[in-house]
């Protein structure tokens, strides 16, 4: 299947024409309008270099909320407050750790300034939403996110003390939970969120589920 290039026209083509990998387009924006219609259609952008390039792989990695495993360890941790909890109140910050601060489950980071730039825009419009953990005055970990419908895609998160993304994940899930979001997107897989309960779907059924669950 040849890799279709996008231009300045607002569109994606079908997911079945993704590659093996999920690769299925190259090019176009960072538009507000470019990015939310690709979360509907379950396409999510990662960039290599300088040009945006859109996956859908096949098959998912998605949380189910209510599935959301918390160890014993992270019981006692969340028991105690270990860590001061918040919503939407450092998305910036949060977005420009994820972007700095180098996981060992990568070799660099996909977020350019064109991208913390558009999802910063979208925070501000209400649709990026960032969780949050601090100690004291200090942000120490959080994630950041697309909310549409009862959906959450999830889009990165980062820690500069143990557990604090962990615990930020894990209370913002449960946030979730109670506003009836039904699906967390986590898009490729890795050994920390399948430690939380997550796990792999068809892309499919993935669809069928965005189709459902986002009006």
């Amino acid at each position: 299947m040849p890799l279709h290039v996008l231009d300045e026209n607002l569109w994606f083509p079908p997911v079945e024409d993704a590659m093996d990998d999920g690769l299925m387009a190259v090019g176009g924006d960072l538009s507000e309008e470019r990015i939310l219609l690709a979360y509907r259609r379950g396409i999510f952008p990662w960039y290599e270099g300088d040009v945006p390039l859109w996956w859908c792989p096949d098959p998912r990695f998605v949380l189910l909320p209510q599935q959301l495993n918390i160890s014993k360890s992270m019981k006692v941790l969340l028991k105690r407050q270990a860590f001061r909890f918040t919503i939407n109140q450092a998305f910036p910050q949060v977005i420009r750790h994820c972007k700095t601060v180098k996981r060992e489950d990568q070799l660099g980071t996909w977020i350019t300034d064109d991208v913390e730039s558009s999802y910063i825009h979208l925070h501000e419009r209400g649709f990026a939403h960032s969780a949050e953990a601090w100690l004291g005055d200090k942000l120490v970990g959080g994630l950041y996110g697309i909310r549409l419908g009862k959906v959450f895609f999830g889009e990165s998160m980062f820690s500069l003390v143990s557990n604090a993304s962990k615990y930020a994940f894990i209370s913002y899930v449960q946030q979730l939970i109670k506003e009836e979001v039904q699906l967390i997107d986590c898009q490729v897989y890795t050994p920390h969120l399948e430690s939380l309960g997550a796990g792999m779907i068809p892309r499919s059924a993935f669809i069928e589920a965005l189709d459902a669950l986002i009006s």
